[in-house]
């Protein structure tokens, strides 16, 4: 016996809704949900469309809101939010307009402070240059702009 609850394309598009208001959305996750609620093609097209319509759902603003989360709450670099973004169908374009959420300024100062607060917690280790260097490339950070803080710390010695 089949225990999994349907929904009409109205009660979908209301639960939808709801999804969609408490938090910015992608394409992605939106047709992800909708294949877990099993709706057919026709009717995920049709969601899809009213969601749009209706601006619950907007690819450009979610890139934006993702960009700004990540950037100033997770400290990213712009190559793990483009890579994040590009796993979930973003546009280049989208992409291109979510980069512009933060200056030059910001990611250079967000950058040094997240690498000098990394110094501290390393402290004199062995490897504290590999380390630094492992964990700012994994946080999406330009390879010359490591090289060049860590050129700073031999400098600091």
């Amino acid at each position: 016996m089949n225990t999994y609850k349907t929904y009409t394309v109205e009660e979908a598009t209301a639960k939808l809704m709801r999804y969609c208001a408490y938090q910015e959305r992608c394409h992605k996750e939106v047709t992800q949900k909708l294949i877990e609620m099993r709706m057919t093609a026709v009717a995920q097209e049709h969601i899809i469309a009213k969601l749009i319509t209706d601006n619950f759902l907007n690819e450009t603003r979610f890139a934006k809101a993702f960009a700004r989360g990540k950037f100033r709450i997770k400290k990213w670099g712009r190559l793990r939010i483009v890579r994040e973004l590009k796993f979930r169908d973003i546009s280049s374009y989208n992409i291109k307009e979510a980069l512009k959420e933060f200056t030059e300024e910001e990611y250079l100062e967000n950058f040094h402070q997240l690498a000098d607060q990394k110094i501290q917690q390393l402290g004199n280790l062995p490897h504290l240059k590999q380390k630094l260097m492992d964990y700012l490339a994994y946080r999406g950070y330009e390879k010359p702009l490591i090289y060049e803080k860590l050129q700073e710390l031999d400098y600091k010695k």
